[in-house]
Parts: structure tokens; C-alpha cells; sequence
């Protein structure tokens, strides 16, 4: 029998986590965590699920699609909007969208602030 495990917690490594936290709230509408702070910031969701940004000395920004400095990590959001509307408000918000959209009917990916690529999809 598989082990059951509930997904808790993400964590993004970043230069700036109260500017990426403050990113994501507005985008997610996430409640800030009580204890957020200059060098690690937080995300509430409701049913438990917790983002954090952690500051690192450093941190180079993932190079998507480009691989030289790796994703390390993928993220997809659910949008109730048009894809087009999410993306505008997103971008908005200080996304960035790379040149390469393999899918763009059916997703668009994006970078947050930080250079972290997400990936928004039509629900």
C-alpha cells in the first residue's frame, strides 16, 4: 500500500521574499503568514497548503527554456479567467512571458519576478 502523503508546503528560493510573496498574494489572493519576514516570507491557503520564498545569497534566476541555470521546479495555476485575461493581469502584476510558448491555446507560461517559470491553464 502506497504511503499517503498531502502535499504542505512549497518553497521558492529567491532574492527578495517579501516583494515574490507580495507578488503571489496578489495574484493568488493567498493570505499573508503572520510571521513573514526580510528573509522568509509566506502564503496561507485555507486548507493548510503553505508558500514560502527563502532568501538566497546569490540566487540566480532559472534560465527557462534554456537550461543552463535548470526550472528546478514547475508550477501550474488553474485560472477562472480567459487565458488572455489571466495573462494580462499577471503581467500586470510584474510577470514576465518568454518567447517560447509551446501550447499557447491551452496554457501560457509565464516567470514570476524572480524568474521562477509558472505555467497558467484554463480550468
Amino acid at each position: 500500500m502506497p504511503l499517503q502523503m498531502k502535499l504542505s508546503a512549497i518553497t521558492l528560493d529567491c532574492p527578495d521574499p517579501p516583494a515574490l510573496a507580495a507578488f503571489y498574494q496578489q495574484a493568488t489572493g493567498l493570505a499573508p503568514h503572520p510571521k513573514s519576514n526580510a528573509d522568509f516570507a509566506g502564503l496561507d491557503r485555507e486548507d493548510g497548503l503553505f508558500i514560502g520564498f527563502q532568501r538566497v545569497a546569490d540566487y540566480r534566476a532559472p534560465s527557462w527554456p534554456d537550461q543552463t541555470v535548470p526550472q528546478q521546479l514547475h508550477i501550474c495555476f488553474t485560472v477562472e479567467e480567459d487565458l488572455d485575461e489571466a495573462e494580462a493581469r499577471l503581467l500586470e502584476l510584474g510577470a514576465g512571458k518568454p518567447d517560447q510558448q509551446p501550447h499557447q491555446d491551452r496554457w501560457r507560461v509565464l516567470t514570476d519576478p524572480a524568474g521562477h517559470p509558472f505555467c497558467i491553464v484554463s480550468s
